[in-house]
């Protein structure tokens, strides 16, 4: 068994800590709200003081991080990761934060450790449940390494060298963003047209946005968001796919539309929902409050 430090336990962190826990593993946690390794501790892992506590003689270090910014700071901040990662470890980034990010951190550790870029396609359930997708950007040394440790997760795919699974990230979430705002636009489109909302969510669902329509329906028919994959996040992603577009000359139009509804939707106050609240946005619709006055029962 391998001895894991896992760095973030937000929504999708913690039931994929909790899975390598489950695994037999050796587990080390860190989390910048201490409280949340608790569950966890309970379990049979132990909680570290910082990210460098946490990474002190591990095999491998995992982060599961909201943001670039975030990354940076566990990575390189006072009481970092790279303080205490040395030879033969190896850091697995499970963030979503672009390839540009991925390739600033890899230059910046020390030579002898190993860095493997790895987000995953999926949300709370599949966390949870071991279903993930994910995707893989390493050697192919280093995929054989961590292999056995990510297939714990969901299904691996291994799409490159390094810095390619945050690349495949972006790809994959550019059509994310692109699909539930079609599928708002759509909506609204049919409610000016005077359709009613059920005969139309039901030719959608056969449509070409078919599974984004499946997945989110009960949430619009309800007006109601409890966060699987929050808005805020999808938006940072949004701003990512632009960054790199814009870096590669290219004029991504629907990719610039998303991403602009989507900061529509956060601007009014919808950033800590599920990302499909965006369509209650384009519908000029206010969706519910949760009955417990927050958005999740966890943050990222």
């Amino acid at each position: 068994m391998a001895k894991i430090a896992f760095l973030g336990l937000g929504q999708m962190g913690a039931p994929m800590a909790t899975r390598l826990l489950q695994a037999g593993h050796h587990v080390t946690v860190w989390d910048r709200t201490p409280e949340r390794a608790t569950p966890l501790v309970e379990r049979g892992a132990v909680a570290a003081a910082s990210p460098a506590d946490a990474a002190a003689g591990v095999d491998v270090a995992i982060t599961m991080l909201a943001t670039p910014d975030a990354l940076e700071q566990v990575v390189f901040g006072d009481e970092g990761l790279a303080l205490a990662l040395g030879p033969g470890q190896v850091l697995i980034d499970m963030s979503t934060v672009g390839p540009r990010t991925v390739g600033e951190v890899r230059a910046r550790l020390p030579e002898s450790v190993s860095m493997v870029d790895a987000p995953v396609r999926g949300s709370v359930p599949q966390a949870t449940g071991g279903s993930l997708e994910v995707f893989v950007g390493a050697t192919n040394d280093d995929f054989e390494r961590v292999r056995p440790i990510l297939e714990l997760l969901g299904d691996v795919r291994h799409v490159g060298g390094p810095r390619s699974g945050a690349a495949m990230k972006l790809v994959v979430n550019a059509t994310l963003g692109a699909a539930i705002v079609a599928f708002g636009e759509a909506l609204a489109l049919a409610t000016s047209l005077g359709l009613d909302r059920g005969p139309v969510l039901d030719v959608l669902a056969k449509s070409p946005i078919g599974p984004a329509v499946t997945a989110k329906r009960a949430m619009v028919e309800a007006n109601s968001y409890p966060p699987s994959f929050k808005l805020r996040h999808a938006a940072k992603d949004m701003r990512l796919v632009a960054e790199a577009s814009d870096a590669a000359g290219l004029d991504l139009w629907e990719a610039s539309a998303a991403r602009a509804w989507l900061e529509e939707a956060a601007g009014q106050g919808a950033a800590d929902l599920d990302y499909a609240a965006v369509v209650a946005t384009i519908l000029g619709e206010r969706p519910a409050v949760p009955t417990n006055g927050r958005a999740g029962s966890h943050g990222d």
